[in-house]
Parts: structure tokens; sequence; C-alpha cells
């Protein structure tokens, strides 16, 4: 059955289009040459370190004058690190002339990332002293094509290792004396220029080729429907190996202009948040509703949870006839919050929309958004104009999108055409064609659009379980609600097999506990007693459902599930964790 193809949403602000990385460092050297791009805390309270576009523009030039003069043109070049900003000098100077920038995730366990070096075929790795033994072990065992160890702490190179620092002193020696191979080398826009391993929640994780052509279509999709300037301030917290902070968090401030500053840590957001100044967060769900429920917490104890309440109602009937006095009406919340923060912008896993709203009803402009390694990374996000709460938006300007094979409700896998698509799966021949067809990127998500092209997401099609009688569960649908249990951190919907022949399966769950909420809020510590307690509220979500999707058995735990970077469940790793092959 052939479907609507979607067209991307109108753009609402008109911004340059690029080529390529190294024309968006032109124009931002152009353009913001002496406004701060990097803002670094010192020892003092108050004082900060800084580095101007142009001293970060001149770095870059310098580090890549030098990796070309070590013969490292066309090279692959891994980096890992902590957020930083060397990690970014590491990235530019890579992937805008030197040669093929690959993050590895700074998270992964040591022997994970040493099969990512040896996978990758690079000869180069930047990393930071965390990361010193392993790459000890690298050199020592000769791992993979690794030729090239550059420390981004120590403050001079040695026999076995280059210092960073040395190596940005030597280009600017290079380049004093007239070398230009890296400033004048053309860049192939639709080659591999950066390549990034998937995170593998549902498999193995795979080697996405992207080109300049992929990220600066969607950087130009970006800051064509988000208003972000050089007027704001950033707090990256988000590992920059992943595509959605690399892209969303890193290179679009930079294109804009903005300052960006680095998160000390979960537990110092909000302090980060006051110190900074910061006026807009790009980050995962969990973060900012961690942030809202510690907001709503704050109200509660000092006792002005009425007040708020009536707050709200004014507000929200103003903004309904235009007038928008959020701000001035929740001054207090947003000065304890360093009274810029005004913008936070949400992706990689589904956010709730109750919190959602509640965000933007206090003043913070929220939104979702929604894409995958794949697709550099974003497809789909609200903006200004484009908000649904529950959805993830409207499509971005550049791409078309449809539904494939839908069922009788309008479900089925989103597929994706357009400029940020990846190149292929490295090779991996079989991977790519799988997933890129006519043209056409299957994003093994499932969902639909509403009457006004809306997209909702409802699951994976990988986790999709479907009964003996044909009917499919969306996991993520029935975890949504579990989820809304108080006292419930997150959880975990899956099929397990039963019957003699093991061929049907009956739902069930293993739910995170909060120890400390079930102890203050309702006094119970036994591990029974909680649930009890979770089981009951169980028993009442299935009450609401068709009988089909009743859970039927229930696990608890303390134990955090296993997960990606961006906090998404590695559901084949808990499957084989409860000895269920997916």
């Amino acid at each position: 059955m052939e479907t609507k193809i979607y067209k991307g949403c109108p753009r609402l602000y008109e911004v340059p289009k690029m080529n390529n990385l190294k024309e968006l460092l032109e124009r931002t050297e152009k353009l913001y040459k002496d406004h701060t791009a990097f803002k670094f805390k010192t020892e003092t309270l108050g004082v900060f370190n800084t580095r101007t576009y142009g001293e970060y523009i001149d770095d870059i030039k310098a580090l890549g004058t030098a990796l070309m003069s070590l013969g490292l043109k066309d090279k692959r070049i891994a980096v890992i690190s902590e957020n930083r900003y060397e990690w970014t000098l590491t990235y530019f100077a890579t992937v805008n002339g030197t040669g093929v920038i690959v993050p590895l995730d700074r998270s992964l366990p040591e022997i994970e990332i040493i099969n990512l070096i040896e996978a990758s075929g690079a000869e180069a790795i930047f990393y930071s002293n965390k990361y010193s033994e392993i790459m000890d072990r690298v050199r020592n065992e000769k791992i993979g094509k690794i030729q090239f160890f550059v420390s981004m702490d120590a403050e001079s190179s040695n026999d076995e290792v280059y210092s960073q620092k040395e190596l940005i002193r030597i280009g600017k020696d290079l380049m004093k004396n007239g070398s230009r191979i890296f400033t004048d080398c053309e860049i192939d826009n639709e080659k591999m220029s950066i390549m990034l391993f998937t995170s593998g929640t549902t498999s193995k994780s795979k080697a996405v080729a992207l080109s300049h052509k992929n990220i600066c279509a969607n950087i130009y999709d970006i800051a064509s429907v988000f208003d972000v300037s050089e007027k704001d301030t950033l707090l990256s917290f988000l590992p920059l190996h992943h595509t959605y902070e690399c892209t969303v968090g890193f290179l679009y401030p930079v294109f804009v202009g903005a300052t960006i500053t680095y998160c000390e840590g979960i537990r110092h957001i909000a302090d980060n948040i006051r110190e900074y100044q910061v006026s807009v967060m790009i980050s995962v769900p969990v973060l900012f509703e961690s942030l809202y429920k510690r907001v709503m917490e704050t109200i509660e104890k000092k006792g002005m949870t009425k007040k708020v309440q009536t707050g709200l109602k004014i507000s929200n009937f103003l903004r309904k006839i235009g007038i928008d006095i959020r701000r001035k009406i929740f001054k207090e919340i947003h000065e304890s919050l360093g009274g810029k923060l005004r913008l936070f912008v949400a992706g990689a896993a589904a956010f709730d929309p109750k919190m959602e709203k509640g965000l933007n009803d206090l003043g913070i402009d929220t939104y979702q958004g929604y894409g995958l390694t794949e697709t550099s990374p974003v497809i789909a996000a609200e903006h200004k104009t484009v908000v649904r709460y529950g959805s993830i938006g409207k499509v971005f300007p550049s791409l078309e999108a449809k539904i494939f094979e839908p069922n009788e409700d309008g479900i089925g896998e989103l597929i994706v055409k357009g400029d940020t698509v990846m190149l292929e799966y490295v090779g991996n021949l079989e991977a790519t064609n799988e997933v890129i067809q006519d043209g056409w990127f299957h994003t093994g998500d499932l969902g639909y659009f509403d009457k006004d092209g809306f997209l909702f997401i409802t699951g994976r099609k990988k986790n999709v379980i479907v009964l003996k009688n044909g009917k499919n569960i969306y996991p993520e649908e029935i975890e949504a609600m579990i989820n809304d249990i108080p006292g419930v951190k997150e959880s975990f919907v899956f099929g397990r097999p039963e019957g003699d022949d093991k061929v049907d399966l009956k739902l069930a769950t293993k739910v995170v506990y909060d120890t400390e909420l079930m102890k203050t809020e309702f006094g119970l510590q036994e591990e029974k007693e909680i649930k009890d307690k979770i089981w009951k509220e169980i028993k009442e979500i299935n009450k609401k459902m068709p009988t089909y999707k009743y859970i039927k058995e229930l696990m608890v735990t303390q134990e955090e599930f296993i997960k990606t970077t961006t906090q998404k469940i590695k559901r084949f790793e808990e499957l084989k964790k409860l000895g269920i092959e997916n």
C-alpha cells in the first residue's frame, strides 16, 4: 500500500547553507572572531578562563597542520576523553582536511574500547589521562593499526607519546614559516569524514560513515528552526562521541557563535547552570525530568505550591491570548537557575509529556526531537511553532518521510530520505542494503503521523512483542505507564516464552524502584512489601488495557538497567541476563 510522503516543515529562519565544516569555521571566524567560544572554571569562584573563536580556530589550524606534517593525511584518527576543549580541537583538525575522525564511547569497558580501536582501522588516537593505561596496553601489545598516540594532558612529547599541546606549538611554527598544507586543502563534501559507532541497544554496534554534506545539511536544518545565537551559553553534558551532542550541542553552537561550557557531572548540573549563566541546554529527557522534579520539590518544601498553581492558571490563560509573562510570574524559580535559562531541547529517548508541558508552563521553552546516528542525527523536532505533547514534532526541512507498511492503526516503520542519511555501514554492505532501499532509510522505529503531520514514535521495530495470536505489543507504551507509578524509576517490559512448546509469550516486567522514596513516602523497606505495592498498581494499569496486553509477571530490583550513554536500555543485554534469547 502506497502511503503519504510527508515533506519537511517550513524554515523559520534564513540561514546560509554550508557545503562543509571548513566553510562553517570560516564563517564563524569572520562573524564571531572576538566572541567567547569556550568558558572554563578556575579555582576562584566566579572567575573564568575563556577562549575566543579566533584563538580556537588558530589552534585548530595549527593542530591540523602538525597532523598533516606527520603524514596523517587521509588517515583515520580516533579520539576518546571526557567532554573538553581538546576533544573538539581534534575533531575539527581531523575532519577539515586531515582525515577521518573516529569518536569512541568513553564509557565502554576496556575490552570494548580496544575492540573498537581495532575495528576502526585508526592510525592515530587522541586521549586524556583517564585512558592512559588502556593506551599503554594498545601500544605494548601492538593492537590495531595505531602508530601515533597523542596525550591531551602531556606538556611535552616523548619517544612513545606525542603531546597535543606540543603539536599545536609545532603547527604554529610551521604556519609562521609559510606552511599552508592544512589551511589550503580542499574538502570532498561527499566522502566519509566521520566514522561513528552506533550504541547497539538491540544488536552489536555498526560503524556509520558520515560526510560533511550529511552533517552540514543537518546543521542547516537545526539553525533554520531553532533560535540560538552568539548571545547564548550552552552547557555540554552528553558525551561528545554521541552524534546528538556532537551535531546539536557542539557543531551547531559553533556555527551560530554561541559560548560552550562543560558540565562537571550530573551532581553539579544545577550549580553549573547558575555559575555559567547557561541559557540553552541540549540533553536527554531524564536530565530535564530530574531538574523539573527538583524544582517542584523545592516549591513544595517552601510552601509555594498553591502560589505556583495560581500563577500557572493565570499564565496559561494569558498565553492563549498572546501574552507571555511566564518568566515574570516565576521569576524566583528562574533566578534559582541563574536567571538566563530559556531553552531545553531533549532527544535520544522518549520525553514524559507531563514534564515537557510542566517546564514549558514555568517559562523554559522545552522541545523534543528525534533522530539516529545514521541520519546525522536529527530527523524531526518540535520547535517554536510546532508543539504537540507526546509527538516528536515535524520532519526537518530537508527531509521526506513516510510510514512503511502501516497496520490498521496506521502504525508502521518510519522511513526517511534526504541529504542527512549516512553513506553506509563501513565494510558491511549487507547491513547497508538492509536499511537503505530505493533511496529510503529504514529507521527501525515504529510510528505514525497524525492528521496535522506531527510524528509519533511508538517503539523500536525489533522491540515489538508478537503474540501467538498475531497481536503486536509495543513495550515502550506499557513502560511509560509503569514508569508513572510513584516510586518506580524505570521499567523493562518483555515477552517470556510459555507453554510446552515455548511458542507463545506472556508479558512480564522488571522494575527498578527508588529505595529512598519507597521508604520516605510509603514507609516501605522490605522488597516483598515494595513488590506488592507495585504489583497492585500494575493490576490497575491492566484494567485499562485489552487482556492480551496484561502484565502477568513482575520482578523488582534496585539495580539499574544496562544502558547506553544516552540512557537507553540495552534490551538485548537485559534479555540475556534473564536467560531469554532475543
